[in-house]
């Protein structure tokens, strides 16, 4: 898969199968427009994503986007979603970019994607150009869960909960979070359970604040493990938002090593306790917890 940055640097020479969008955590319904173009794509034509890059909090970041993606699809271009990008006249887009640059010869969309200036752009302006441009247009229906359309905000809305299980139903995958492990206070091996700490990107998404059951994946081992999503309000007053995670079974020093993971299951909100004797007894309890999930 090549992945580029802007439209503008796209140079393939094939005819193209095309999807845009914002693609905030391939969810389901951004999954059904993926397969699309790859069932098109053939020696003569090539998958591209075309993902509109809006800068604020996500579900994904751009690099867990391209490994989701990887072995996928022919292109994956990220598009920041300027000022210049987004005053494009829609007609424009059409003939300029769709049709001049990316060679497109289908065309996938959701049935509320809407594009150029003001989104004058829509469904119907596509099929209106498709016989003057030599292009199909694929209307993809929203994916549902239990009747309800999965979104990116649907998501949201189940993370900002804690429902991780229901956000997984609707990504269909785990949700999760990579990280480098940087060093804390090291409270955790003072207390007699050293814990690893990942900072999120700046965008990404934590779930709600509290203990969860999780699965981490350290030099491509997965190991069980519970963690607190937060600040950790007991033991500073940084407001650094943390995954502050107990691996079960690991005893190496993963100082430095770039880790990913994943949200089990939701346990309890992050307190802030009395004292430390207070916190390292509900830690104990989160660990029960986790043991608990895991044996089921």
């Amino acid at each position: 898969m090549k992945v580029i940055t802007g439209i503008g640097s796209f140079d393939g020479k094939k005819k193209t199968a095309v999807t845009l969008g914002k693609f905030d955590g391939l969810h389901r319904g951004h999954q059904k427009l993926v397969e699309r173009i790859i069932s098109y794509a053939d020696e003569e034509c090539e998958s591209v994503v075309c993902a509109f890059d809006m800068r604020r909090d996500s579900l994904m970041t751009s690099r867990e986007r391209r490994e989701h993606l990887d072995g996928k699809v022919d292109w994956l271009i990220d598009q920041p979603f300027t000022d210049e990008f987004m005053s494009t006249e829609a007609e424009v887009f059409v003939k300029e970019i769709l049709y001049e640059k990316l060679h497109a010869s289908h065309i996938v969309v959701g049935n509320d994607f809407s594009f150029g200036r003001g989104r004058q752009g829509s469904v119907q302006m596509l099929r209106d150009y498709s016989e003057e441009y030599g292009y199909t247009v694929d209307v993809i229906d929203k994916e549902r869960y239990l009747g309800t359309v999965i979104s990116s905000t649907y998501i949201k809305d189940a993370l900002s909960q804690g429902d991780v299980k229901l956000a997984e139903a609707l990504l269909g995958y785990p949700y999760e979070l990579t990280g480098v492990v940087r060093h804390g206070k090291q409270l955790g091996r003072t207390l007699g359970f050293p814990t690893m700490n990942i900072e999120p990107e700046e965008h990404k998404i934590l779930p709600r604040f509290g203990v969860y059951a999780c699965r981490v994946r350290i030099d491509g081992i997965w190991y069980n493990a519970v963690g607190n999503a937060g600040i950790k309000p007991t033991v500073t007053d940084e407001q650094r938002r943390l995954l502050e995670v107990y691996v079960y079974g690991y005893e190496g020093d993963a100082y430095g090593k770039e880790i990913t993971a994943q949200f089990c299951d939701f346990e309890r909100p992050e307190t802030k306790f009395g004292s430390v004797e207070e916190l390292k007894e509900n830690v104990m309890r989160d660990m029960r917890y986790g043991e608990r999930y895991f044996e089921r």
